[in-house]
């Protein structure tokens, strides 16, 4: 029980008081430290993204059509009058079917009081009225051009998303219960909740979405065993231990995106690739990425290029005595990956790299999902500004930017669970690592954004050059497995199917059920979400649908197909090799220091 409650439960009114002045004392420092710091800013760039300018434009073009904007508001209040008429069926005794039901995967409404209070009931099925006629109106507006119009429906949906009953005390029956049962006591541990993330986020809003205490890397999360065997400015590379007498010859080198930190590939040993991956033999060296400072901020894309897998190539030939590796790259590690082929391809070095695996990774950005909101050219020199006076993008602005591509998920259900119900957030290593953040340093993500987001450039031969070597995906040869997922809010399975109409080698595309995180890491003895696969082709179609209208639903993890690819790429087996024992010696113990830093 709260050190807060008395003896019969209910919140001690001297406890009351000490609570609530420590909270007016706190919400007075926040309150002040945010004033001094803001006290600059100026009118210029308060709307980089545009988003005023955006709905403006959308409200000009739909008032000019007064009878579709008539028939829109008709359509709602039949809507409303048929709500009013099963509800007072309802209320009278008798069945009525709902008028709209929120979709089978929205969590909001899982409360039995949503479906059986009558009152309770009505709001929820007034929402979602609303909400769908709301954002069907904005999407029927015409003339607007692509991104304004997809910049209003994400935006459009966001504050929808935000106005949902279950987010505010009096129509969250959840909520009440707690409140009542309490006397408030929730409400009053949720406002120090709140204070306290405000507090941790130096004034931003920092939401807690796990118990940070839980986790610690290296102890009880990355902790398969291995050695850091090199490291340079921007990567620490980690060679993990055998689990097996036998090897595959052939090492596996991972290069994990940097706007994550590596270790979601290595979170319990449970569902760890890594240690999956050593126990079927391999002889695993991942990258590590430094988490940059300013000292780092002139790091640029080519810095990574060479910093990152081309110096771990040349280390792992050192360590092992191979020249050619097999690599997998995750997400911008993919990207990067893609990036390293044809680079080597143009350099004379292709046979460095035996096969190439890409886990959900873009390499044409036309139809890159969501995230494309957050690219145009207010927003990037905004952007810009930002990170030229510090010398980096801070971690937290990236995670909240992924955060609001499932905003009910990663944003919403935790400010019901912490600042309403006044909870405390549940241990999940996954959340844990989501909240890990890392920066980016300014001349690296400018490039990036611009380039590939905004400009499209990877993808066109020539398009961008990498230490002054023009880069052609076409020019890639070598075995390819790209393995996309279907719910991918990231990097829309879709988009990342292009690559397979890109590379002019042998290519092996895997789609996997679930999103970005969820359905690549999904070890086999989970027994979780299916895939599909079509090894009948002789030329991959152009349209991704015609794919997948004939491929083949396997049941369970993709890894096990993954294992049986890359072991045609492994050249034999050896014995084992352990970390340290070549020409590189052992730095310190796995997962390294550089994982171990964290974003403020």
């Amino acid at each position: 029980m709260s050190e807060q409650s008395g003896e019969n439960g209910h919140m001690d009114p001297a406890a009351w008081s000490q609570a609530m002045a420590r909270i007016a004392e706190q919400s007075q420092r926040l309150v002040a430290d945010f004033v001094q710091r803001n006290q600059f800013q100026n009118a210029q760039g308060m709307d980089p993204m545009a988003i005023g300018r955006a709905f403006m434009e959308m409200t000009a073009r739909f008032m000019s059509d007064p009878a579709k904007l008539m028939e829109a508001q008709f359509s709602l209040w039949q809507d409303y009058m048929t709500l009013w008429q099963s509800t007072a069926k309802r209320m009278m005794g008798h069945e009525s079917d709902p008028v709209i039901a929120p979709a089978k995967d929205d969590r909001r409404f899982k409360d039995a009081a949503w479906q059986d209070n009558q009152v309770f009931d009505f709001v929820k099925q007034s929402y979602l009225l609303t909400a769908r006629w709301l954002q069907s109106t904005v999407q029927s507006v015409e003339g607007l051009d692509e991104k304004t119009a997809r910049k209003i429906d994400f935006y459009t949906r966001q504050f929808v998303d935000a106005m949902a009953p279950s987010n505010f005390v009096m129509t969250n029956p959840e909520v009440l219960r707690a409140t009542m049962e309490s006397r408030g006591e929730n409400l009053v541990k949720g406002l120090q909740n709140l204070l306290d993330d405000l507090e941790r986020g130096n004034g931003q809003l920092k939401i807690r979405m796990t118990d940070l205490e839980a986790f610690e890397v290296g102890r009880n999360i990355a902790v398969t065993a291995g050695k850091v065997i090199y490291q340079n400015d921007l990567i620490q590379l980690v060679q993990y231990a055998p689990t097996t007498k036998e090897v595959a010859k052939r090492p596996l080198l991972i290069i994990p995106p940097w706007i994550n930190k590596y270790y979601i590939l290595d979170l319990k040993p449970a569902n760890s690739f890594i240690k999956w991956a050593i126990d079927q033999g391999q002889t695993v060296f991942v990258i590590s990425w430094v988490n940059p400072d300013e000292t780092l901020a002139a790091k640029t894309f080519s810095d990574y290029l060479l910093e990152g897998p081309i110096a771990a190539l040349d280390a792992i030939e050192a360590a092992t005595g191979e020249k050619t590796a097999n690599v997998v790259g995750y997400c911008l590690g993919g990207t990067l990956l893609a990036c390293l082929l044809a680079y080597l391809a143009a350099q004379g070095g292709a046979d460095r790299i035996a096969s190439a695996t890409f886990l959900t990774t873009l390499v044409d950005f036309k139809e890159a999902g969501e995230l494309t909101v957050f690219i145009d050219e207010e927003q990037l020199a905004a952007l810009e500004e930002k990170m030229n006076e510090r010398g980096y993008l801070e971690g937290a602005e990236m995670a909240n930017t992924f955060n609001m591509l499932r905003a009910n998920d990663l944003i919403w259900s935790f400010v019901i669970n912490n600042y309403l119900l006044g909870k405390e957030p549940f241990p999940f290593d996954l959340l844990y690592w989501n909240s890990d953040s890392t920066r980016m340093p300014a001349a690296m993500h400018s490039f990036y954004l611009r380039t590939m987001y905004q400009n499209n450039l990877l993808s066109r031969p020539g398009g961008i050059e990498l230490n002054g070597v023009p880069i052609d995906l076409t020019k890639v040869k070598m075995p390819t497995f790209i393995l996309s997922t279907r719910e991918d809010h990231i990097a829309p399975w879709k988009a990342t199917y292009v690559a397979t109409q890109l590379y002019s080698g042998p290519v092996r595309f895997v789609l996997a059920a679930s999103g970005h995180i969820a359905g690549v890491v999904n070890p086999p003895a989970a027994g979780k979400y299916n895939h599909w696969t079509n090894t009948s082709l002789k030329k991959f179609p152009k349209n991704p649908d015609d794919w997948l209208a004939k491929a083949e639903m396997r049941p369970g993890s993709w890894w096990p197909e993954w294992q049986e690819w890359i072991a045609e790429h492994s050249d034999g087996t050896i014995s084992a090799r352990a970390p340290g024992s070549g020409k590189l010696k052992a730095i310190e113990d796995a997962p390294g220091s550089y994982v171990k830093v964290q974003a403020q």
